[in-house]
């Protein structure tokens, strides 16, 4: 049964190999986890999963494969090979009690009394639980009905508890901030405000046991980023998922600038959301300003006409001299790493030449707005 539920794992793409399935049956043949299906949820999960972006996907796998089952006690015979109890019973048995029990069916005999004791102890089990659970007038003492039946909460697995980690569906602020975490570079800055305990007992050893405590600067991502954000039109569909992006990179990111643009990158960009003319910021002063370490991440649909991409006068709400592809090309120039991140569904962009085309001008750095598209763009970046 056990290889039936590996099959179930694979089939919904969580890596699991023969290895994690072997550490299972080697737990469970310890006793650790007997008839009880919450139990072996935890048990397999830690034995099976080794990252927490599958934990969603381990938790559907395991809810369709175990719907309605209470206990393990339909299952628990059949997860013991009888070639294991076999070898187990050869080791433990002396000649004699070999030769007894040969000559009253042999040990297959004694291997199917086993496993059918298993069962009824399993049952047994679940009739006491069963009792338990039970108060006066047959009703139990968590909502059980008037037969004793009792009216369980929504399983654990069911609950969704980790699909914010699942690395294929749209993001929320705590999924970004995981994610963008991917882009760290640790260095420690600032006042000595952290206990060094290393230090500290290392001084205080060499003190001949004289107390000497030792304090250290913090930790902090010393990574710089330029976060461009396409703001209006098309993109007013984005605005949430847009405002949790801006906020997990306010929150990871000590060195973070943002400013936003209308579609694609022309001669000027602004630093509030609502664009107004004479508060626009000449992307030369930009190029200028930021040193060629700071990660450059675009965020927009690139949803457009391919002419505001390629030609001069393309923008839709000025002229511009010069086409958003030269300008785009002059970013890539003076900045060492560079990435588009597109917030509508990567199964869409193949119907649309405006992110084909920026696509190509990012030099297909373009990831989609998803966890895996957010830590796969971190991954880029800080190499």
């Amino acid at each position: 049964m056990l290889i039936n539920f590996f099959m179930a794992l694979r089939n919904a793409r969580i890596p699991v190999s023969i290895t994690e399935l072997l550490h299972l049956l080697q737990v469970l043949k310890k006793g650790l986890v007997y008839a009880d299906v919450d139990e072996f949820y935890y048990l397999s999960r830690m034995a099976m999963v080794k990252d927490e972006r599958h934990y969603d996907k381990f938790d559907r796998a395991f809810s369709e494969y175990f719907k309605g089952l209470e206990d393990l006690s339909s299952m628990i015979a059949s997860m013991i090979p009888d070639e294991y109890l076999r070898r187990e019973f050869e080791k433990s048995l002396t000649p004699e009690e070999l030769a007894k029990i040969k000559s009253l069916g042999g040990l297959e005999k004694l291997i199917e009394e086993f496993k059918r004791q298993v069962e009824e102890a399993a049952k047994g089990e679940g009739k006491e639980k069963d009792k338990e659970g039970k108060g006066e007038n047959g009703r139990g003492e968590e909502g059980n009905d008037r037969k004793g039946k009792k009216k369980r909460g929504k399983r654990r697995w069911d609950k969704r508890d980790y699909k914010a980690y699942d690395d294929n569906v749209e993001l929320g602020t705590r999924g970004m901030k995981i994610s963008l975490r991917r882009l760290r570079k640790l260095a420690r800055t600032g006042a000595d405000e952290e206990f060094d305990i290393d230090n500290t007992i290392r001084k205080t050893a060499r003190n001949g046991g004289l107390l000497d405590i030792i304090m250290r600067p913090e930790r902090r991502n010393t990574v710089k980023v330029l976060l461009l954000l396409d703001s209006g039109g098309s993109m007013d569909a984005h605005v949430k998922v847009c405002e949790e992006l801006f906020s997990a990179a306010r929150s990871e990111f000590k060195h973070l600038e943002t400013y936003y643009f209308h579609n694609f990158i022309y001669e000027g960009v602004w630093k509030a959301h609502n664009r107004r003319m004479n508060e626009r910021i000449d992307t030369w002063d930009l190029l200028h300003k930021y040193t060629h370490d700071y990660k450059v991440i675009f965020v927009g649909d690139a949803s457009m006409a391919p002419y505001e991409i390629t030609h001069s006068g393309g923008s839709v709400e000025h002229w511009n001299e010069e086409a958003g592809a030269l300008w785009m090309q002059r970013v890539l120039d003076t900045f060492d790493k560079t990435i588009w991140i597109n917030p509508t569904p990567l199964d869409t962009w193949e119907y649309s030449s405006s992110v084909a085309l920026t696509k190509k001008l990012v030099e297909d750095q373009m990831y989609p707005l998803t966890i895996r598209g957010i830590e796969d763009g971190m991954n880029f970046l800080s190499k």
